[in-house]
């Protein structure tokens, strides 16, 4: 079980670090209700990596929309009775508007991301997975979503580098940074175990995790 003080922990990571499979463990584990994002539903996102200056700003508002309203859902529940895992962070929706849109799409992102007024409950913990971009792509690869197919190196690479930004400056809740280019959370139940003991022994806001440590 994870320990009684993270009652609402987020797992995220770019692309292809695995971060809803062990969102889904963390949750099936703990008996915690998993929120998961669920890119399959977006009808712009398969045109997007297709065309991405063409689809970019439908599909970041559709993901937008989508987040919010699960987000007010989130905000309902008794996080105190029901615990959560989520595979995605809110509040960092804007990295991938910065990252994707032109200087007038972004601002006009900006317009609409502060009038839906989204207060998103501050996660306990947040479990930031991380892998060299070369290893992201060869996930990704293996996984052969046909969509994913057309995501480059050079776009992994920038996602990459934008969650290490994020993460840098971000402070709201405490960061269990993973380094996952050993572990296989999905697979390995040993590697999983090791996990669950670096959270319960977590005192710090920010600590590190790699195989090895």
């Amino acid at each position: 079980m994870l320990h009684d003080k993270y009652r609402y922990v987020v797992v995220e990571g770019p692309i292809g670090a695995g971060k809803t499979s062990l969102a889904r463990r963390l949750a099936q584990h703990s008996g915690a209700a998993a929120l998961l994002e669920k890119p399959d539903e977006n009808p712009f996102l398969a045109r997007f990596y297709q065309d991405p200056p063409r689809h970019a700003l439908a599909t970041q508002l559709f993901f937008l929309f989508q987040r919010g309203n699960e987000v007010r859902d989130l905000a309902q529940m008794d996080l105190f009775s029901t615990n959560t895992v989520a595979d995605y962070l809110f509040d960092k929706d804007p990295l991938f508007a910065r990252l994707n849109l032109s200087d007038a799409e972004f601002a006009l992102y900006q317009q609409i991301y502060r009038t839906l007024q989204l207060e998103a409950p501050v996660p306990d913990m947040v479990i930031y997975l991380q892998a060299a971009p070369e290893t992201l792509a060869g996930r990704v690869r293996r996984r052969a979503k046909p969509y994913e197919q057309a995501i480059s190196d050079d776009s992994l690479l920038r996602v990459a580098q934008g969650y290490s930004d994020f993460f840098y400056h971000y402070d709201a809740a405490p960061v269990l940074t993973v380094n996952t280019e050993h572990l296989n959370f999905e697979e390995d139940a040993g590697d999983f175990a090791l996990l669950l003991q670096r959270i319960e022994e977590m005192r710090g806001p920010r600590e590190f995790f790699s195989r090895g440590d």
